[in-house]
């Protein structure tokens, strides 16, 4: 799960398997897998970010592959 916030400040967890796309317009918009539009405060960069570190906690890709500069590489 990565905890999220809406355009309202509300903040909550999203299960991060359930996204299928992430745009700019220029609010962050998630389309999960079963259509749903989700519009959230966080960049594009920042949900990015979050998605790679869930992953990451459980084991679904490799750390060296998804790190940034300013993580390490």
């Amino acid at each position: 799960m990565i905890e999220l916030t809406r355009l309202n400040g509300q903040a909550f967890l999203l299960n991060a398997l359930h996204i299928e796309q992430i745009q700019a317009f220029p609010d962050t918009t998630i389309t999960l897998t079963n259509s749903k539009k989700i519009v959230v405060k966080e960049s594009l960069d920042e949900v990015k970010r979050l998605i790679h570190a869930c992953y990451r906690s459980f084991g679904l890709v490799g750390v060296r592959g998804f790190l940034t500069d300013e993580e390490g590489t």
